[in-house]
């Protein structure tokens, strides 16, 4: 039986775009000039200002979109208003209040807990750095991982969604795995990241400010309108949802968020081959 932890193949991607992230993790690297979509990115942030909460979906082995997002906490900071950055590449409980903004990037991963092996530094510290520098707590808002079997044996999980998107986020899961959990295994899997959108949200809502903006950036499943985190706020909190897109936009997400965010295709990958090569047979 797979273990309560285990990742989506994406968050398994091997080390990518080493070079982007030593890059952007220098001070001193020139950042790349505004691109048309960047500028209509920074409009459609102006027309949100003073929106309680933003949610950012990413692809986690597309480096573009670290760097949309570390543009858009450095957006918010400039005009102070960024109240937070919650992240799911940390554990809910773990984060930076009580930190400088001038704290080391060591300071930073040990009040993080950082995980190194599942989450590359060079990739996400970027975006981390930009929020402590600005005086905004980085607060973890993944589930923790020392929860993840009660919310595998939490039958009351199932009632959350209508049985349309629970269906759909069990299919979500499904493939995620590369079809190879045993049937057994869909629910409670599809329970833990039921679990984790709600850490993400509790989390979020619990920063909150007046007239500022809390940032929560996750990959682009935890983000969605109709079965994600957004489900699990409550209905007098108002919210946008943006998603970054590699290459030609996938037309089910514009039901999902309110703002696509075009970025550069990246070389297609079967990250499922390696794990049907170890498979022992059919699932």
């Amino acid at each position: 039986m797979l273990q309560p932890d285990a990742r989506p193949p994406l968050q398994r991607a091997a080390r990518w775009g080493a070079a982007f992230g030593v890059c952007v993790a220098l001070l001193g690297c020139a950042a790349p000039p505004p691109t048309p979509e960047d500028a209509a990115w920074h409009a459609q942030l102006q027309r949100w200002q003073g929106t309680p909460l933003l949610l950012l979906g990413e692809q986690h082995d597309a480096p573009t979109h670290q760097a949309w997002e570390r543009d858009t906490v450095r957006w918010l900071a400039t005009r102070q208003q960024l109240a937070a950055l919650v992240i799911e590449m940390a554990e809910a409980g773990n984060g930076t209040r009580g930190l400088p903004p001038d704290a080391s990037a060591s300071q930073v991963r040990e009040a993080l807990r950082w995980n190194e092996a599942g989450w590359p530094w060079a990739h996400y510290g970027p975006v981390v750095m930009a929020a402590v520098r600005a005086g905004a707590p980085v607060l973890g808002g993944n589930l923790p991982r020392a929860r993840q079997r009660n919310a595998m044996n939490d039958a009351a999980l199932d009632d959350h969604l209508p049985p349309e998107a629970l269906a759909r986020q069990r299919e979500a899961v499904r493939d995620g795995h590369c079809g190879l959990l045993p049937p057994s295994q869909i629910a409670p899997m599809t329970r833990v990241q039921l679990a984790r959108d709600a850490s993400l949200a509790a989390t979020a809502q619990a920063a909150l400010q007046p007239g500022r903006t809390v940032v929560l950036v996750a990959g682009a499943g935890h983000v969605g309108r109709h079965a994600a985190a957004p489900t699990w706020l409550p209905q007098n909190i108002s919210y946008k949802v943006a998603a970054a897109q590699t290459g030609k936009a996938r037309a089910a997400i514009d039901n999902e968020v309110d703002y696509v965010h075009p970025t550069p295709a990246i070389p297609e990958r079967d990250y499922c081959a390696p794990l049907r090569q170890r498979a022992p047979g059919p699932a």
